[in-house]
């Protein structure tokens, strides 16, 4: 395998990355599994294309993060205020995210953002394919090291305090509300960035771009999970980003090796699956034992 096939598979696991920072605060900081996620992918991608192709690349970037923190907010509104489960208020918000991203594109299932003048892509911040490495590292660690700083402060210890044990931080006076709010905010405002970057990064946007986007998250933070053992804020962060990048060049050399890519989300579901089933298996084994 070349060195070019590597780099592009590590440029996609950094964009995976920002995926995965996103997923870790709703699954693991949270413990509310959201399926929001395949529709704010989407959406960041679809808000940071018509920004991009109107000469506002950076701009792009940060609208489809607010835009991205505002599907959360919907998701959150549904789960605390209209009584919603969890697991249906992210299907809902999923759902209707795939018609408001169509009208965000203008009627149009997908987005060139190729010049109709040069036939050349716009500029953006990954334009130029060799900076393109450094810049996502850059965003990465901008990213990570932001959520880590913020898990530190106060607003921080209790999100995670609310995802820990919602009940003693409910009797602490605590609006749980609130916390869902900034939760689901975030990790959808983060996963959408990513959705963002993958549209600079392909020149593209589709409406379809989010579909498996949630257990392609997950399984980077599974990955990474077993390397980095600690469950701490701090390894968990790392966790997430090298896992994403290693799960994206595990993803290329298997393709190399032959296996079919439409198969690849299936090993993704099992690898999931199985991953967050080994707890309950070992409890069973050591019950059989007893």
């Amino acid at each position: 395998m070349s060195l070019a096939i590597l780099t592009k598979a590590a440029e996609l696991g950094l964009i995976f990355a920002v995926l995965s920072l996103g997923e870790y605060i709703s699954f693991r900081v949270m413990d509310n599994p959201d399926l929001t996620v395949d529709g704010s992918f989407a959406t960041g991608g679809c808000v940071c294309a018509m920004f991009t192709i109107n000469g506002n690349p950076i701009l792009g970037l940060i609208a489809g993060f607010l835009a991205g923190c505002l599907c959360g907010c919907i998701t959150a509104f549904l789960q605390t205020k209209m009584k919603i489960q969890p697991l249906l208020a992210g299907i809902l918000t999923m759902s209707g995210l795939y018609s408001i991203n169509i009208r965000i594109m203008q009627g149009a299932p997908n987005v060139s953002l190729f010049s109709s003048n040069t036939l050349k892509p716009v500029w953006t911040l990954l334009s130029n394919a060799n900076t393109q490495l450094f810049v996502l590292i850059g965003i990465v660690a901008l990213v990570a090291f932001l959520l880590y700083i913020f898990f530190k402060t106060n607003l921080g210890l209790m999100l995670r305090a609310t995802g820990d044990n919602e009940e003693m931080i409910r009797a602490s006076s605590v609006n749980v509300d609130s916390m869902k709010f900034l939760g689901l905010g975030l990790s959808n405002a983060i996963v959408a960035l990513s959705g963002a970057l993958l549209v600079q990064y392909q020149n593209f946007a589709d409406v379809t771009s989010g579909t498996g986007m949630l257990v392609l998250g997950l399984a980077g933070i599974i990955v990474g999970e077993t390397i980095f053992r600690k469950h701490t804020i701090a390894s968990g962060l790392l966790a997430a980003v090298f896992g994403a990048i290693l799960y994206r060049i595990l993803y290329t050399i298997a393709l190399k090796l032959g296996f079919a890519a439409t198969d690849m989300n299936l090993v993704s579901a099992v690898l999931v699956a199985v991953t967050i089933s080994i707890p309950h298996l070992k409890k069973l084994r050591r019950k059989n034992r007893a």
